[in-house]
């Protein structure tokens, strides 16, 4: 009988999965840009369309999101995470997550503060501070209670970046898992924590002589619901 093995064996899943991945992304990437213009286009239609429009693009973009953690998870694995460590100023930032999340605050009515001064810059990946910080302001767009504020601001040499709201703040078990390693995850649990993990990942990443980024989870601030901070070296 003829063997008809096709070298499965040799194959690198991890890999094979990676490259699908990214392709994965780049057409999601296509599809929330064809969203955002079928939204202007309907910017007249009824508010049901347009609060579904605004539901699809939210999920895509939350899609988005964990495909590109599957692939920084992959990098680190691979120890081929390199960082283009440049000079940002953190007002393009924000106003960058506020563009890619406009229609989803606008039919939800939600107010964003954003408290950082236009001459504020600092060093660092565009690309994976963009994409945490894009994480973690989604995150608050659900689970706040229509109001939502990002700050950044320079203090004992660090940057910090808070992005807080007004909902009823983290839950304790996602209080308690936030310096967990991968391997202490729940991944059957609904929020998983895989989302910090990998903001922890990509913060610490970032390194300046002996110190290195960090992030922070805590309930209460000046808005009295979930309260994040990302410090950067």
């Amino acid at each position: 009988m003829e063997n008809n093995n096709m070298g499965t064996g040799s194959i690198d899943f991890s890999t094979v999965l990676a490259s699908a991945v990214h392709d994965m992304k780049n057409s999601l990437c296509m599809l929330i840009q064809s969203i955002d213009k079928l939204s202007h286009k309907m910017s007249n239609q009824s508010n049901e369309d347009a609060e579904e429009l605004a539901r699809l693009h939210y999920e895509a973009s939350r899609l988005n999101t964990n495909l590109l953690q599957l692939l920084t998870l992959y990098r680190a694995e691979k120890n081929q995470m390199p960082l283009n460590v440049e000079e940002h100023y953190l007002d393009d930032v924000f106003d960058e997550i506020l563009a890619k999340n406009e229609l989803y605050i606008e039919k939800n009515k939600l107010e964003v503060s954003i408290n950082v001064d236009n001459e504020l810059c600092w060093h660092f990946d565009i690309d994976m501070i963009s994409s945490l910080l894009n994480d973690i302001f989604i995150n608050a767009l659900r689970y706040s209670a229509g109001f939502i504020c990002m700050s950044a601001d320079i203090i004992d040499n660090e940057l910090i970046i808070t992005v807080e709201d007004n909902g009823e703040g983290y839950p304790e078990r996602m209080l308690a898992i936030q310096n967990s390693e991968m391997h202490d995850l729940d991944l059957n649990a609904g929020r998983t924590g895989l989302g910090l993990y990998f903001a922890r990942l990509i913060a610490a990443a970032h390194t300046n002589i002996d110190k290195q980024g960090s992030i922070e989870l805590t309930n209460g601030g000046k808005l009295g619901g979930s309260v994040f901070k990302l410090r950067l070296p």
